[in-house]
Formats: structure tokens, sequence, C-alpha cells
């Protein structure tokens, strides 16, 4: 391989009958090994790899200089996409434009991702009606901004005896906030606490 003077482009020297020889250019990696360890052009190791060109026609098992003089000839790189496949298998695409797709497409499925949090309300077996509709009212904020929302209702001593009265609770938040939520988790005993949780619809 040779360095033509003033340009910085590696370039193979091919010896023709004769002993003549002309300079091609030869196409290298567009960076340094990835993250993900993907090998493209002369990082590649196999011997002889498996080839699909551009437009995805299967073009056999080739040797690898076969196969980078293919890719060459395409103008593109040889990307190693199966390398644990007997032998390799590689692929004739243009490396950079399908590392920013990629990129691309994980950026857009990690918009569409919804994060949730959940958020916990607290209330006693003896909650009046006014304390529940403000804690209702919560609630339904909550749920509005794509919330899970725990609810609590917490008894104390003797209160456990009044069940039934949290579960009336409890059925009355469901209710209450059924055009925005959906139980997710039915009411039931943690302890001294009765627990439901609420996801928004």
């Amino acid at each position: 391989m040779s360095v033509v003077k003033g340009s910085s482009v590696p370039r193979e020297t091919i010896t023709l009958r004769g002993g003549g020889g002309i300079a091609i250019p030869r196409r290298t990696s567009p960076r340094g090994p990835t993250k993900d360890r993907t090998k493209i052009n002369e990082e590649i190791r196999a011997h002889e790899v498996r080839v699909i060109d551009p437009e995805g026609n299967q073009l056999g098992i080739l040797q690898l200089h076969q196969a980078l003089a293919s890719a060459r000839d395409f103008g593109l790189d040889l990307v190693e996409v199966s390398p644990n496949a007997n032998p390799p298998v590689c692929k004739i695409m243009d490396y950079g434009r399908f590392r920013y797709e990629q990129t691309k497409k994980q950026q857009e499925a990690k918009k569409k991702q919804t994060t949730f949090q959940v958020k916990e309300i607290k209330l006693r077996p003896k909650t009046g009606e006014h304390d529940l509709q403000v804690k209702i009212g919560h609630i339904k904020k909550f749920l509005g901004k794509k919330d899970k929302v725990k609810v609590t209702v917490v008894f104390r001593g003797r209160e456990v005896s009044l069940a039934q009265m949290g579960r009336e609770l409890l059925s009355q938040i469901v209710s209450e906030t059924s055009e925005l939520s959906a139980v997710e988790q039915e009411p039931r005993f943690e302890g001294r606490t009765m627990i439901m949780i609420l996801t928004p619809k």
C-alpha cells in the first residue's frame, strides 16, 4: 500500500503483467471501533464471509478480500451483521447512513416511551366526605398527568375492624375516577394498610 504525494488517502498498488503498476483508492473505515463492536471493512477478521449486496441479494460465500473488493465496487462499506454465524454474514451498505438511521429510530422510540411516576394518597377509614373529595381531586390531577396513583388506607390499633369502611372508600374513588383510570391492583391488606393502585387510561 502507498500514499500518493499531496494526499492522505491510502492507495493499493496492483502490479500488472510486465512489471508496471497502478494505485487505486482504498476505502477505509469512517471511524474507529464502535461501542457495539460492529466490525466494518478492514476490521473484519474472518477469512471468508457470506455476503449480501445493497439490494439484499445473496452474493454467496467469498474470501474476505473479494468481499472487500465488491464493497469498493459499490462505493460502500462491508459491515459484519452476524459475526457469530459460520461463516460470518456481511452486508454491503453505507455504514455512516446506517448508524444515523439506527440512532434516529432509537431517539423516536425513546420519545414514544411513557414514564409513569407513582403518586401516593393516604386516607383513614373514617375520612370525611369533604376531605375525601379533596383527595379525589388530587387523584384526578395525577391521573391527568399520566401518573399512577397508590391509594392507601391506614388503620391504627383497633381500626383494623373497620376494613369494610376502607373498602367502601376505595370503591367510591374507583367510581369517581373511572373515566380517567383503571384498577391495576385491587384493594388488599399489607400489614395495617389497605392498598389499591390506579393506572391512567
